[in-house]
């Protein structure tokens, strides 16, 4: 079995998986005792994740996972890999959630052109190509993060509660609902730059939830993205 692991700037996401997934499940950095748990299930012959938490986490992943005798494969970004070509000017900057995200994508779809979207702590909108070409994306703050900033840079608007509404009538609504608008409005405009007949968006990431009423382009939802595109890496390796 191999346990796949996905770091994240805010949350650990994790995946064991054979011919099936055995089991999955998410942690935060500072408690990631289900991950801990799952290391300790018998028959895993391989780790491997990405990270994009930076180096401290991710050697305190690593020493958790040496615990049990095994070593943490973390996963780079290249010009090349399972059908996905990286069109980056340096494919080695390109996150490496984005590329397993790439990588995922394209298990999911070898026709037609689609839009990667991952709704997490970020936002990114990642174009891959029917042909496998990854060809650029862009990348915005998360909901929560746009909440954030409003609550620090201005005097008036608290971090406060908040849902969504067609009509806000009060501030915390306010907020919600203009954040979520700016994320939809954001991925709707690039993918109908696309400009691709038949073209398909993929959603995935925590903010997902929120964000899918929303959209009026076609779209398919699919969970951990990242951790689909871990999977096919270490099968091809």
């Amino acid at each position: 079995m191999m346990l796949l692991i996905d770091a994240g700037n805010s949350r650990i996401k994790w995946r064991l998986v054979g011919e099936n997934v055995h089991a999955s499940g998410s942690c935060t950095h500072n408690a990631p005792n289900g991950l801990a748990a799952c290391i300790e299930t018998p028959g895993i012959t391989r780790v491997l994740g990405c990270n994009v938490a930076g180096s401290a986490k991710g050697e305190a992943l690593a020493v958790i996972v040496a615990r049990r005798g095994l070593t943490l494969e973390w996963i780079s970004s290249g010009a090349q890999r399972c059908g996905v070509h990286n069109m980056y000017t340096h494919p080695g900057q390109l996150g490496t959630d984005r590329w397993a995200a790439l990588i995922g994508a394209r298990g999911y779809h070898h026709s037609r052109d689609v839009l990667v979207v991952m709704a997490g702590t970020a936002t990114t909108l990642d174009i891959l190509s029917a042909d496998g070409r990854f060809t650029g994306g862009h990348i915005l703050p998360g909901v929560e993060l746009m909440r954030q900033a409003l609550s620090n840079g201005t005097a008036q608007l608290p971090l406060t509660g908040g849902r969504y509404r067609n009509h806000p009538r009060d501030t915390a609504d306010a907020i919600v609902s203009g954040c979520l608008h700016a994320q939809a409005g954001a991925i709707e405009r690039i993918f109908h730059h696309m400009d691709a007949p038949g073209s398909v968006c993929l959603l995935s990431g925590g903010a997902a939830d929120e964000i899918e009423p929303l959209l009026d382009i076609p779209f398919q939802r699919i969970d951990n993205l990242v951790l689909d595109g871990l999977r096919r890496i270490a099968r091809a390796a």
